[in-house]
Order: structure tokens, then sequence, then C-alpha cells
């Protein structure tokens, strides 16, 4: 490896918090972080890449799902191009469905895989079609996937990743160039994410929950120095327009790149790609507090930050767009690792990283794999789970 394989970050007082708790990691910059060098808790990486190109811990396995342009195997329909953000949904049968995104145009849309309980592909067909650049996105409490588009006009669809169909557009959750949207089922809002350089952090209320076809968007506005810890104020915006647009807006504070969000816990994750931070929002108090920042920590392996999960073990996984293409690991003690490598991608990104229901299998794609074709996998092995 070129550099460092782990930034930890120091211990608070000697407590121990976990992700996902209130107040996480309330005034970690307080004391000063050691980077170091070392393995992160899966071990360290592979020297060689497997058969599929993926460098992993010891213990993990992979499999190629799909490709794009080639039928799934044990299907006859052909993946999409471009393969972005994705989400797992538990199926009656003991089985699942990994919904994917196609962030292509003039036709991106949705695509599905569904597994049985034993992890065979049964199944593939498209979700949603007659849309354009679907990036990121979100999976619902209820069983459906918010697929985002990212252009300056796009909106979020609400699919059914069971049964092919076209999907339903949501406007009242803005138009812009949409990224990922998490769903916090406690405070019954959405959280939304817009790509852009003066992209802005969006909630949703909805009107008559859990309908998302009327409500209150608006905008995140912060004053003071988020690496301390803030509270946000929330600004209504219009959702006919991008809040830097509105005159309401322009008192909004703007997240750079806005990427990946997911909800674990209670606590609402982002990612910004400009400024290369990871961030962490507890909606129940309100309080914004960035958890990793590049800048501050030059030494650490995590660069060009992109779509994120979470693992069982309340485990940040956040896929690289770009860099050398790894998918880092933010763990409670405070630890950034690679967890795997893709090899010879040069010029593609790394993003829909999702886990099985049971949290034993995590899926992703190599949007442009090595010959502009993407290639979605799955990682099997030990991942940890909740203590």
């Amino acid at each position: 490896m070129h550099r460092r394989h782990f930034l930890r970050f120091s211990a608070l007082g000697g407590s121990t918090l976990a992700l996902g708790s209130l107040g996480f990691w309330r005034n970690v910059y307080a004391a000063p972080a050691t980077p170091s060098v070392g393995a992160g808790p899966y071990g360290p990486l592979a020297d060689s890449p497997d058969a599929q190109g993926l460098r992993l811990p010891r213990g993990f396995t992979s499999r190629v799902i799909a490709r794009s342009g080639d039928v799934v195997p044990g299907t006859d329909y052909a993946w999409h191009m471009a393969p972005d953000g994705g989400a797992c949904f538990a199926q009656p049968d003991g089985g699942w469905i990994y919904a994917c995104n196609s962030e292509t145009t003039p036709d991106g849309g949705v695509s599905s895989v569904r597994f049985d309980a034993k992890g065979n592909v049964t199944g593939a067909w498209r979700i949603l079609s007659g849309t354009h650049v679907n990036c990121a996105g979100g999976p619902t409490p209820w069983g459906t996937w918010l697929s985002c588009e990212e252009h300056p006009r796009g909106l979020v669809w609400e699919c059914e990743p069971s049964r092919p169909g076209q999907g339903v557009a949501r406007p009242a959750l803005g138009a812009f160039t949409h990224e990922a949207v998490a769903v916090d089922p406690i405070g019954r809002r959405l959280y939304l994410t817009e790509d852009t350089p003066t992209g802005r952090l969006y909630r949703f209320t909805s009107a008559k929950w859990p309908s998302l076809e009327e409500g209150t968007l608006e905008a995140a506005r912060v004053m003071g120095d988020p690496r301390t810890g803030v509270k946000v104020q929330w600004v209504p915006v219009s959702p006919q327009a991008p809040a830097a647009m509105q005159a309401a807006g322009r008192e909004t504070t703007a997240f750079p790149g806005g990427e990946g969000c997911w909800y674990d816990g209670g606590v609402v994750y982002f990612t910004t790609k400009h400024d290369n931070r990871v961030w962490a929002l507890t909606p129940l108090t309100g309080r914004l507090e960035v958890l990793y920042d590049a800048a501050t920590y030059p030494s650490a392996p995590l660069r060009g930050v992109d779509n994120v999960t979470v693992s069982r073990a309340r485990e940040l996984f956040i896929c690289e767009d770009g860099d050398d293409l790894q998918m880092c690991l933010l763990t409670p003690d405070r630890k950034v690792t690679p967890f795997l490598q893709v090899m010879g991608h040069a010029g593609s990104e790394l993003a829909g990283a999702a886990f099985s229901p049971d949290g034993k299998r995590l899926y992703f794609s190599s949007q442009r794999g090595s010959d502009r074709r993407g290639v979605t996998y799955e990682v099997k092995g030990p991942f940890r789970a909740r203590g």
C-alpha cells in the first residue's frame, strides 16, 4: 500500500461510545488524534486480488452477480449500465432483493435481483424506466426503494422492488440534483443530499405519514464550526427548485457535493465529496458533527467519499469515487481502514454498498469496471454483529 492503512482517533476520557448513540462522538476533535499504521478489525487486505479482482481480508470471498450488458446468470434479464446506489429488501420466504440504480441517460432507472434464502439468484427485472441519471437513493421502512435523479430538475421516484413497473414520482421531495435519501422512522422525516458544489442538506416532513405525496421541504442552516458539534436549524424552501436558487435558501448552508446518506440507530450519516467529509446528524437533538475530515488526517486511507451504509456492528462502510478504489470502514473505536479494494478498474467508482437482511453479505458495484461496463459484486464472510 502506498499510504497508511488506517487512522485511529483518540479516545475521549476512556469512555466507550457506539455508532448510533445520541450525541455520537461528541467532542471527537477535543483531543488530538494520532495516526498510526496497522490492520482494521477484519485484518489486512490480501496481497493479491482474488479471481474477481478484489483484495479482501482473510475469511471473505466474492462473486460477480451481474455485468452491465450481460444477462444476469440464472435469469433472462440483461443488467443495466453504470450501476450505482442500491439497497436490500427482505422477502417473506427468507430471501431478499437487491435494488440498484442506473446512472445513465436517456434511460437510467432501476433494476432488481432476487435471491432465495440460500443466496441463489432466482430472478432479475427492471422496476423503473424512463428516468435519467439515477444515482443513489434510499430504502424506506415500508419496503420501497427511493431512486434519486442526479440532474438539475431531478426527482425522487418511489419504486416497488419486487415487481416490474414504472415507479411513482414524488415531486414534494424537491426538484434538484438529488444524490441520496435516508428515512428516519422515529422522527418520521426524510433527509436528502444534493450533489452540487452549492448543494444543501434537506429534510422532508410528510403531511400524512408515511405518504410522500405532500409535505414540507426544508434546508439546513448551520451556525458555527460543525467539527466541534453544532445545532442545525431548518428553513422552509420550495420543492420547485434548488434551495441555493431561492431567497430563503440563501440563508441555508452549503454542503459541497452531497453524496451517500444512511439512517441507523437514531443517526443520519452522510458524506460530502468536495471536502471529503463524513457527517453525523442526530435528528432527536438536532446536533450535527463531522466524524471524518480527510484534510485533517492526510495519512488516512479514505478519499473520494461516496455511498455509505451501516453494518449490524454499526460500522460505516464508505465507497470511494476514484482514488485507489477502496471501500473503507469507519468503526466505533475510531479507526478508518480499508475493507476491500477493486483492482484494475482505473477511472471507475464504487457505489451501491448494501447488506443482505441477515448482515452476512455485502453488495456493491464498480460502476465502470475495467472496460466501461459496470460490475456488481457480492462479498460474503465473517461480518461482525452488534455487541
